[in-house]
Order: structure tokens, then C-alpha cells, then sequence
């Protein structure tokens, strides 16, 4: 199973649409940064969240504008984009070798249907986890080299200044339970990819899901009351409780069960496809 693990991650890794989404959040996101630092954006920034009319009613003293709170406002603002960058890959990991025509000769070989699809989806996982941690480690780490720690401010039911250090365990745990969302995502794409042959359609098929789905769960229309709690973008937006003043740790869990239940479900219905699919070119 190891060998098999290490045959699909230098696959998956000799392919440019791989670094994509490494080279967009290590260009983008030191760009605004850079930006929001030097560019006279702080100001703007400072409108988002918690600081919005807060310095209108207090004086603030410390550092409150620090790397807790860009990076929670990168967050924000990335985590619309991260999943089109996660279907690039997901979406190829099956359909890419059916289009090259190497999929029927791999299938060939001794190793099992289900061990191939479950080395194939450990590194799909770990794609996803390396892109977050990528960009949790950017984010903290040259927020913390611009912007200095501190503590984090939070305004949700209330106003809430929490410590350096619980700030800290906030955002990694916020950036655990963006790896589930994306986990998620990467499921879906890996799904599409089982399904056809050519590795356009996955792409294509798992970004007009995500976006279909994305409008179900924001848009306030009451036709879509009775649909929100069965799509898995209801949900996706768990790790926002990690910046609530008082964590509501029971929705906290429950969404994330949801979440696992939908990766294990869309891997599941993938292996079940991929087990009965003919392999004809």
C-alpha cells in the first residue's frame, strides 16, 4: 500500500495543475498583505468583521490589528476561491490516466481495485491538507512578521477580546475545520473523475456543483428552506464558529459530522463506480 501511496503522490506531483494552487495562494496572498501593510489598505481592511464602527465607541490600545486578524480576514476572503483550486486536482486523479490511456494497463497490474482508489484518495487528502496548511502557515507567518501578535478581537453576540495564545488554537482549529469543507470538495471532484473519461468534465461538473450549492446556502429565498440542510455548503462554513466569542462546541461537532459523512459518502459511491467500471481504451 505504501508503494502504491508513493507511485500516485509523484503523479499526482509531476503535473503543473498541481502547483497551481500553491502558486496562487503564494502569490495572492502576500500581494494583499503587502498591500493592506505598505498600500495604505488598512484602513479598508479594518471595515471587515469585528473592527467595523468598533474604533468609533472605544479606544483601542494595543495591537488588535495583528496576524490573528489578517489572517482571519484572508480567511474570509480566500476560502470562496480555495475550492476551485482544490477540483483541479481531485477531479484528475482518476479521469487524468483514463485520458492518457494508462488506466487500463495500471489496472492490469496485481494491486486490488480498492487499494488503487484508497492510495488514490489518500492523496487527494493530502493535497487538500498541504494547500491549507500552506496557506495557515503563510497567513500566521507573515501576518506575524507585518503585523506583529496580539490579541484577537471578536464581535459575534457580543464583544470578546480572547489571548494570544487562545487566539493561536483558534485559528489552527479554524484551519482543521477548513480541511474538512475542502475535504469535501476534493471528494466530490474525485467522484466526477470515476464517473468519465476525459478530465475537463469533472472539473467543469464539480465547479457548477460547488457554485449551485453555494447559492442554495446564501441566498435567502425560502424556496431553498426545505434543500439547505441536505447539501454539504450548509455546513461548509463550520470553521467560522471558531470565531465566535462563546464556540457553540455541540454545532461545532455536529457539522463536522455532517462534513465527514459527506467525504466518506462520496468516496464510498466513487469506489462502488470505479469497481464495476469498464476500462475500454
Amino acid at each position: 500500500m505504501y508503494n502504491l501511496i508513493c507511485i500516485e503522490w509523484v503523479k499526482t506531483f509531476r503535473k503543473l495543475r498541481t502547483y497551481l494552487g500553491f502558486l496562487a495562494v503564494g502569490f495572492f496572498l502576500p500581494l494583499v498583505f503587502i498591500g493592506i501593510k505598505f498600500g495604505g489598505g488598512v484602513t479598508a481592511a479594518q471595515q471587515f468583521g469585528p473592527f467595523a464602527h468598533f474604533s468609533e465607541y472605544f479606544v483601542v490600545m494595543g495591537n488588535l490589528f495583528n496576524c490573528f486578524f489578517v489572517s482571519q480576514f484572508m480567511m474570509m476572503t480566500f476560502f470562496v476561491h480555495i475550492p476551485f483550486l482544490i477540483v483541479l486536482v481531485g477531479a484528475d486523479m482518476v479521469a487524468g490516466e483514463a485520458t492518457s490511456g494508462t488506466l487500463r494497463m495500471v489496472l492490469t497490474r496485481p494491486p486490488s481495485r480498492l487499494r488503487m482508489i484508497l492510495a488514490k484518495i489518500f492523496v487527494s487528502l493530502a493535497y487538500t491538507a498541504l494547500l491549507i496548511g500552506f496557506m495557515a502557515a503563510l497567513s500566521l507567518g507573515l501576518g506575524y512578521l507585518l503585523f506583529g501578535s496580539g490579541e484577537m478581537l471578536l464581535a459575534n453576540g457580543g464583544i470578546y477580546i480572547v489571548t494570544a495564545s487562545e487566539a493561536l488554537w483558534r485559528m489552527l482549529f479554524a484551519y482543521f475545520l477548513a480541511f474538512l469543507a475542502m475535504s469535501v470538495v476534493a471528494s466530490l471532484s474525485f467522484l466526477f473523475s470515476v464517473l468519465v473519461e476525459n478530465a475537463i468534465g469533472p472539473i467543469i461538473g464539480a465547479m457548477v456543483v460547488v457554485i449551485v450549492c453555494l447559492i442554495i446556502s446564501q441566498v435567502p429565498l425560502a424556496l431553498f428552506e426545505a434543500i439547505r440542510p441536505y447539501i454539504f455548503t450548509t455546513y461548509s462554513s463550520v470553521w467560522l464558529k471558531m470565531f465566535e466569542g462563546v464556540i457553540n462546541w455541540r454545532l461545532v461537532f455536529t457539522h463536522s459530522g455532517y462534513l465527514l459523512l459527506y467525504i466518506i459518502g462520496f468516496f464510498m459511491l466513487a469506489y462502488l463506480l470505479f469497481r464495476r467500471k469498464d476500462i475500454l481504451s
